[in-house]
């Protein structure tokens, strides 16, 4: 395989984008498929939303992985100059973020896809951190050019303004909405028209006459900016001389891989228009896997790291990104870094060091898949059979390296779910548990005080969705409970404490005694708790300080106030005593866990709720009623833009305020509004919620209490 003309890439957006709908071209045209299906309106549903619920929503919930192959747009027509791409179509929804983030964590460039009305809306500010911290280059897409209201010279400065990005135009748009006809190529200076049914036949000629002028300054605009990053470009400019068009491909794909720029390209996909262009500009600028800088952590040190390169003599190393089971078994997505695989061979998992066999490789279409060989370095394939879970490390030989894994948000939400009949807790128990495998977000749990089985999520979809899932696959039908929000507890003030903890009557006694402060740690903390011990002199011998920091962390699921979990806590130990006999492990364990019970209080404890930010659009007359809603929910209007008489609000609103939201901006809007949100921040509740917020905790511990 020639790793020059392979890209792994992926198409990531806001909602309701057109992701799905470009992917499904990108099939059409490259030849994977022969007939398009739409993702609504009838049809057997779009290709990559292969499951039942997606058709149903029309909306995708699972990450799909296909291939495919493309010409180099240099030689057209020559097969030699095949591109094997690897395309990953992830969902918009902010409840299935973890899909996006697993999916670019092993990919090597991506499409950002921007609607030309919405523009850079919530959702694409996520997707743009997750493309940053994995340093993704991409290509920004403005989709839905035949929109009424379309205004992509207008997105540049969303961009800009909204994502820090130094956007670059390399394509102007030959009008927009009813009358969008194509798009001129400002490096080539032609214009490109889409004809045949389906756009298929991509028809070139000379700029018509009323674009000539705003081209040629959009032109010079974009080679400006290219400057930047090429000496010898900026030297012809400067001589005024007209730049090799090689010399402009070469310029966009260096600043590109480099994250300087983002080339943006505008069309719509639903329309047909601009898809292939868009794939020529992927081949021409997005990485192939020798143009990216990977690196693994060594077995042996951790703190030092490895280059990998994608070399299929090498030893093989690869990520399992994504897991799903499936009627045959468990399906492991792997992303080869270095070596190569092959069928029935064994390999190490590097984290639990056991070997797996490798009984079956296969490459994926959707959910269609086809039975390989081998693969090697840049490949994505999916293995059959091995029991690994999401984000482990596979290589050839034992205790090699470790790649960094993906970052997995907290869940904000919780449900109670109880089969309704007992005979199917059995079923119910295994569905969980093969969600919770597949989905590091999906949380599952017991409560020990009601013995409910609770599960935890990104937001009421995402559970809506489990459940709905479980109904189905499993045939098992789940009550579910009130959602319920996941608060913490944080303290508010330093307290130094100064605890002994003595139990001498008959037999082994226990002894334990420490002496420190507590304090809440800087607002702009990653970590949720920092022990630090500073006990000199031996007045605490140091084998015990690991016991201590035990015992504190014990009780950091419940705190005081209302047993919610306990964040933004620094604990310092500077003193203290021991008992020859009566201390031990267990005792000093015992003691830091009666101190932090006893003394947690004393810092003045807050509760913490999370806050969401909320991006709302409705009609412009609705705009009134919105706000005040919003205002009566406890939250904040950052901003609002009017356009084309629509409304867009952003605000942050406190999570336990927007449950159920959905049905209540429908009927305050006659079923024209529509929202999405994703978690802010935590932030410190008003006193008056704090204390509701305690009473009904306690309230429920009685009626628990009543009933046992």
């Amino acid at each position: 395989m020639d790793l020059t003309k392979v890209r792994n890439f992926g198409i990531s957006a806001h909602i309701d984008s057109g992701k799905t709908t470009l992917s499904e071209r990108i099939l059409f045209y490259s030849g994977r498929i022969h007939k398009i299906e739409e993702v609504k309106g009838g049809g057997d549903g779009a290709t990559m939303d292969h499951m039942e619920l997606e058709k149903e929503r029309g909306i995708t919930i699972t990450s799909a992985a296909t291939h495919l192959e493309w010409n180099d747009p240099a030689f057209p027509g020559d097969e030699n100059h095949m591109h094997i791409m690897n395309l990953i179509d992830t969902p918009g929804h902010v409840d299935f973020t973890i899909e996006v983030e697993r999916s670019l964590r092993v990919l090597d460039g991506a499409v950002l896809v921007l609607c030309a009305v919405g523009g850079v809306q919530s959702q694409s500010m996520t997707v743009d951190r997750q493309m940053k911290r994995y340093h993704i280059p991409r290509i920004a897409f403005i989709n839905k050019m035949d929109r009424t209201g379309a205004r992509p010279l207008a997105i540049l400065d969303d961009l800009r303004s909204k994502l820090n990005a130094n956007p670059v135009l390399i394509q102007y748009p030959m009008g927009g909405g009813e009358t969008f006809a194509g798009v001129i190529d400002m490096v080539t200076q032609k214009a490109f028209f889409f004809d045949g049914p389906k756009g298929e036949v991509v028809r070139e000629e000379a700029i018509p006459a009323e674009y000539e002028a705003p081209v040629k300054e959009w032109r010079h605009k974009m080679l400006e900016a290219l400057a930047m990053y090429s000496d010898e470009l900026m030297e012809i400019l400067l001589s005024e001389q007209e730049p090799p068009i090689q010399l402009v491909y070469d310029t966009i794909k260096k600043a590109t891989q480099q994250q300087g720029m983002t080339p943006v390209m505008v069309g719509s996909a639903y329309k047909n228009k601009g898809v292939q262009l868009l794939l020529d500009a992927i081949v021409r600028y997005l990485p192939s896997p020798l143009e990216r800088d990977l690196t693994a952590k060594k077995w042996d040190n951790p703190t030092e790291t490895m280059g990998l390169k994608p070399d299929p003599n090498a030893p093989f190393v690869g990520m399992a990104f994504k897991i799903v089971e499936d009627p045959f078994g468990q399906l492991t997505f792997l992303r080869i870094y270095q070596g190569t695989i092959k069928k029935g061979e064994f390999y190490y998992n590097q984290r639990t060091q056991k070997k797996d066999r490798f009984s079956q490789i296969v490459k994926m279409h959707a959910n269609k898949r086809e039975v390989v060989d081998g693969a090697e370095a840049g490949d994505i394939v999916a293995i059959t059979g091995i029991d690994c879970a999401s984000g482990d490390t596979y290589a050839s030989e034992n205790k090699y390296c470790s790649l960094e894994s993906m970052f997995v948000p907290e869940p904000v939400i919780k449900v109670a779910v109880t089969p309704t009949s007992r005979a199917d807790a059995d079923k119910m128990s295994k569905a969980l548990q093969r969600f919770r495998k597949e989905d590091p977000t999906f949380r599952v749990f017991n409560d020990e005080e009601t013995s409910e089985t609770i599960i935890a999520g990104m937001g009421e979809l995402h559970l809506d969705i489990y459940v709905e899932r479980i109904r189905r696959e499993y045939k098992v039908e789940l009550e579910v409970g009130a959602p319920k929000v996941s608060y913490r507890e944080s303290p508010t003030r330093k307290y130094e404490y100064n605890y002994k903890h003595k139990k001498q009557t008959g037999g082994s006694g226990q002894y334990g005694h420490v002496v420190g402060y507590f304090e809440p740690l800087p607002d702009d903390s990653t970590e949720n708790f920092v022990f630090d011990w500073k006990v000199t002199g031996g007045r605490i011998p140091g084998e015990f300080e690991s016991s201590i920091e035990k015992g504190f962390r014990a009780l950091l699921n419940k705190g005081p106030l209302a047993e919610y979990p306990i964040v933004g806590l620094h604990v310092v130990v500077t003193d203290g005593s021991y008992h020859d006999v009566d201390s031990s492990d267990r005792a000093f364990q015992i003691t830091a866990q009666d101190c932090l019970r006893t003394h947690f209080i004393d810092t003045k404890p807050a509760i913490l709720e999370p806050i969401m930010k909320v991006e709302i659009e409705c009609p412009e007359n609705y705009q009134g009623d919105v706000t005040g809603d919003v205002n009566r929910r406890r939250g904040i209007v950052m901003n609002s833009d009017t356009r084309e008489g629509v409304c867009q609000i952003l605000a942050e609103v406190p999570l336990s305020e927007v449950f159920g939201y959905a049905t209540d901006i429908r009927s305050m809007t006659k079923g024209q509004g529509t929202f999405t949100m994703e978690l802010a921040a935590y932030r410190k509740a008003p006193s008056n919620v704090q204390e509701e917020i305690i009473a009904e905790k306690k309230k429920n511990s009685k009626q628990l209490v009543g009933a046992k």
